[in-house]
Formats: C-alpha cells, sequence, structure tokens
C-alpha cells in the first residue's frame, strides 16, 4: 500500500502538546531497546516516530500502537538527544482522539482552551438556569439531578462514543481491509473487558505497580459510583448498604485524583512533566466528582442539604461539565480507546495469522 506524504502533519501534531523536540530524533534505537512493548518485529516507538517524522498521516491513523503505550517514561529518561518519545505517544493519542471524534468538537477543544473554558461556562450556566426554574429546591433539584445523570449516559454512549469506535473500527480493520475471522471477535472479547476495566497493561511498567492499583481502584470507584447514583439513586436511598458502598467509592475517587494531582504537580515523574490542558481537566474534575458526591451525601444524611444545597449545586454542574464535554470530547475517552486498540490490536494480528 502507498501512503502520501503530509509535510503539514508535523505542525498539526505540535498543536496536541508535543514539543518540537522529538523532531530531533535520529533514530539510535535507545526508546526501543528499554520499551517493554518492543517484541520481535515491533519496533515501538521508534517506528511510529519514523512514520511522523516522514508525514505519513493515512497510515497513521490507523496505527493503535500508540494508545498500548502506558507512558512509563523510560525512553524519554534514555533519549540521548532529549526528543521526549514518550510525550510525543502522549500527544499523538490525543491527535488520533479527533480522527475518531465524528462531530469535529473533540479537534475544537484540543486546539482552542478557551472555545473548551467557554462550553464549560456555557454549561454552568446552563444549570443554573435550571436551578432557577425549581427555584433552587433541594428535591426539585437532587430529581432532575437523577434523571439528568441517567440521559446524559446513554445519550452520549450511543450518540458520540459508539459512533467513535465505529469509526476507530473503520480506521484500524477495514480500511486495512483485514479479513478477521469471525471467532476472532468472540475469542478476544474477554481480553477487552479486562482490559477496559483493569488496564492490566499498566503492569508492563517495570517497577510501577502502584500506578497501576491507583489506577484500578479510581476505575472502581468511578464505575462504582457512576453505578450507585445512576441507578441506586444513592442521594435518595434509605438503603443502608447502598449509602456505604457510595461512600467507599466516592473516597477511592477524590482521594487518589487528589494523589494524581499532587503528583502531576510536583513533575517529578517523566509522564508528568509536560501537561496538556486536558490532563489537568480530567484530574481536576474527577476529584471534584468524587468530593461533591460524597459531602453531598454526608449533607444529605445529617438533614442539612436544604440549607446547604450550594454543595449539590457545585456537583450537578461538575456532573454536568463531565458528562457533555469531558467523557465525549476529553481526555476520558483514552480510558476507551486503550482497550479497544488492544481488541483491535488483537484482531489484525488474528488476520494476519490466518
Amino acid at each position: 500500500m502507498r501512503y502520501r506524504v503530509n509535510p503539514d502533519l508535523k505542525l498539526d501534531l505540535n498543536r496536541f502538546g508535543v514539543k518540537e523536540d522529538w523532531q530531533d530524533c535520529f533514530h539510535c534505537g535507545n526508546c526501543t531497546a528499554v520499551c517493554s512493548l518492543t517484541e520481535e518485529n515491533i519496533l515501538f516507538p521508534r517506528r511510529i516516530i519514523r512514520n511522523v517524522q516522514l508525514g505519513f498521516k493515512n497510515k497513521l491513523v490507523t496505527d493503535v500502537d500508540p494508545w498500548l503505550c502506558y507512558y512509563c517514561g523510560e525512553c524519554s529518561e534514555t533519549c540521548p538527544r532529549e526528543a521526549n518519545p514518550g510525550e510525543l505517544m502522549m500527544s499523538f493519542r490525543r491527535w488520533l482522539t479527533i480522527k475518531y471524534d465524528w462531530t469535529g468538537i473533540a479537534r475544537l477543544f484540543y486546539k482552542s482552551l478557551p472555545a473548551f473554558l467557554i462550553a464549560m461556562i456555557v454549561v454552568a450556566i446552563g444549570i443554573i438556569v435550571i436551578g432557577i426554574t425549581k427555584d433552587f429546591k433541594a428535591e426539585a433539584m437532587m430529581e432532575f439531578g437523577h434523571k439528568f445523570e441517567k440521559y446524559v449516559i446513554y445519550a452520549v454512549a450511543c450518540l458520540i462514543l459508539l459512533p467513535n469506535l465505529l469509526r476507530m473500527f473503520w480506521f484500524v480493520i477495514l480500511k486495512n481491509k483485514l479479513k478477521v475471522p469471525v471467532f476472532a471477535y468472540i475469542s478476544n472479547s474477554l481480553s477487552l473487558f479486562v482490559n477496559l476495566f483493569t488496564q492490566k497493561n499498566y503492569l508492563k511498567c517495570e517497577g510501577d505497580t502502584f500506578r497501576w492499583v491507583e489506577h484500578l481502584l479510581i476505575v472502581i470507584g468511578y464505575l462504582g459510583l457512576l453505578v450507585i447514583t445512576v441507578f441506586f439513586n444513592w442521594f435518595n436511598t434509605d438503603s443502608e448498604t447502598v449509602k456505604w458502598i457510595g461512600y467507599i467509592v466516592g473516597a477511592l475517587v477524590f482521594i487518589f485524583t487528589f494523589d494524581f494531582v499532587l503528583k502531576r504537580s510536583s513533575k517529578k515523574r517523566e509522564s508528568s512533566k509536560f501537561s496538556h490542558p486536558s490532563d489537568w481537566m480530567f484530574v481536576v474534575w474527577l476529584f471534584l466528582l468524587g468530593l461533591t458526591a460524597f459531602i453531598t451525601r454526608i449533607l444529605v444524611d445529617a438533614g442539612a442539604i436544604e440549607n446547604n444545597l450550594w454543595v449539590y449545586f457545585i456537583h450537578l454542574i461538575v456532573i454536568a461539565q463531565w458528562g457533555l464535554l469531558i467523557v465525549p470530547f476529553g481526555k476520558w475517552t483514552h480510558f476507551l480507546y486503550r482497550a479497544f486498540a488492544i481488541y483491535f490490536s488483537n484482531l489484525k494480528q488474528a488476520a494476519l495469522m490466518k
């Protein structure tokens, strides 16, 4: 297959956070030698960097390898040219995200922080207007919030995330004209769900088991909080079991995301030295989501929510911004695309072995 060179690709990538230093790479192979993803005939991440330098845009959009990288940072630490290959993978994932997004909104938000902030403000104003129509009554607001979360989940999943995954499938499998055995779709489905909920490939980053444990606990906390609030109506339940499960998963979210914020602020890790605004928005809003949910439930149990409705109001604004903007168009999608990238990679191998 022939690939057309796109000289503007490097300029496009620079808008997604990558530092221009990556162009200094002269393919010494150090990054490939230390990367745990390197296998026989797989030059990771060197092959991707070379394709970026050559401007093979059409080839790169069909590649899932950048999603397999968990940014342990060893490649950047050992690079003699300080070309930051790990950061290139991170920026390249943002670029792939906008390629999958059929709406074009992700491209706008990644390229323009003011546009994203304006959207956040508009969502907040929308919630305030709804609060006015509800006379800021706790019962009415919480009933609305419960239904709002449920409808947003269904709408975002069906109208944005599912079509984006289908676009990803088209780029990776169909565009490459791969004939995947039907059984491969089924046999690899279990690993898809395992990777989706555990992100176990973090363990390939040697000596960083705690990072995986933290990530796993956040995923458990986030998904648990989602289920307990949307499907068990946590804020209005009388079930002691549901209440305490909610407290536990809520605490998992804000405690460990706070640790993520501290680590990103310290910039001690290689993976935290360069932060895109989307990285900050993701961890800070996830922290706020867990914290405000936790405090809201405490106020409900104490019978003080009516006089402190502003806490739930902040929570509702955070939920709305999270569900309408960060989940479909921000870094949250990396959680989804990474698991499916592993799945599609397995399908590609099955097709090539056929």
